[in-house]
């Protein structure tokens, strides 16, 4: 006959590791609305920081074998990239059972390939600090070049705008549209739209004399008495979208729409893409945004899409049908 006796205390220690949700300092608003669509609320971290600038994360709540999730946007300045760096180590540290990164806006990802020499591939280096922090896995949105999930070892979860955006522009019940790209490089996050739409594809073709600077461009495509919805990753400095917009509208465009993920409006870009040919630009809220009153600007969440896939991830569930 067995003893039971021995059995009972190694049974009572097993558990099902739950999760925590933790947001660093520029990603704390997108947190709070990912927590809240969860179901759970954010765990408790507070950013220490000395008078130097230096930061010092430290968890106030118990996050040993449990599945943890930390949110963090790396744009500018680099502090957001270290911040979650310290996070992820403190967490390791903790005994967390699994580390997830959640980087809405992965920064650096301009940087994935050296197009001329004596240049740094700041994609893959930021790569391989989050490996080296321990992380686990990664969860990000629409990557500025999707290959840069080859520089990771283990899995990514690389979340499709057009879960945000599609819905959108079906609302918008337009008639006569058609799908064009701000440049060659976006050719098939664009074509994936067209495609699911049914609908033409027109191409910018820019030539830059330097970054963020514009020599010149043409269209690809005949755009006369359409209305163009300019798809693309990023808005940065607005001069792409602002350039594309009119030189559309001179080959005869009824209108030019630009949806963009990642809303980094650097400099005037507002200024820019306000007094630009456009008639709306629709970003999503992965980056916090400022200019809430601007009429030419509508932010979308991707809060929902976030909390779907990190409850599919901890269940280790399929996050296929969060695609189209």
């Amino acid at each position: 006959m067995k003893n039971p006796t021995f059995a009972a205390p190694f049974a009572d220690t097993q558990k099902m590791s739950s999760v925590k949700i933790f947001s660093g300092t520029i990603s704390k608003y997108l947190s709070e609305q990912i927590s809240e669509h969860y179901g759970a609320p954010l765990g408790a971290l507070k950013i220490n920081k000395f008078s130097d600038g230096e930061m010092a994360p430290e968890f106030n709540e118990s996050i040993r074998g449990e599945d943890v999730f930390l949110i963090n946007a790396t744009c500018a300045p680099s502090d957001n990239l270290m911040e979650l760096l310290l996070m992820a180590d403190a967490v390791r540290r903790a005994s967390a059972s699994n580390i997830t990164a959640v980087i809405p806006y992965f920064g650096y990802a301009r940087q994935d390939r050296k197009d001329k020499p004596r240049v740094a591939i700041g994609a893959k280096l930021v790569a391989n600090l989050l490996t080296a922090a321990g992380i686990q896995r990664l969860m990000t949105l629409d990557l500025h070049a999707g290959q840069i999930q080859g520089f990771f070892d283990f899995p990514v979860d690389h979340l499709d705008g057009t879960a945000i955006f599609v819905p959108y522009i079906k609302d918008l019940k337009l008639n006569n549209y058609m799908i064009a790209s701000a440049d060659v490089g976006g050719v098939g996050r664009a074509r994936t739209y067209a495609k699911h739409f049914g609908v033409e594809l027109a191409v910018c073709d820019k030539h830059r004399l330097r970054a963020n600077e514009i020599a010149n461009m043409q269209v690809i495509g005949d755009v006369s008495g359409m209305n163009v919805l300019l798809v693309d990753d990023i808005v940065d400095t607005g001069r792409t979208l602002a350039k594309a917009a009119d030189v559309l509208m001179e080959k005869g465009a009824l209108s030019v729409r630009a949806f963009c993920t990642h809303g980094i409006f650097s400099g005037p870009a507002v200024e820019v893409l306000t007094k630009s040919a456009l008639t709306e630009i629709v970003v999503t809220d992965s980056l916090p945004q400022k200019h809430p009153d601007n009429p030419k600007i509508k932010v979308l969440s991707v809060a929902p899409l976030f909390a779907k896939a990190i409850r599919r991830v901890h269940a280790q569930e399929s996050i296929s049908t969060l695609f189209l």
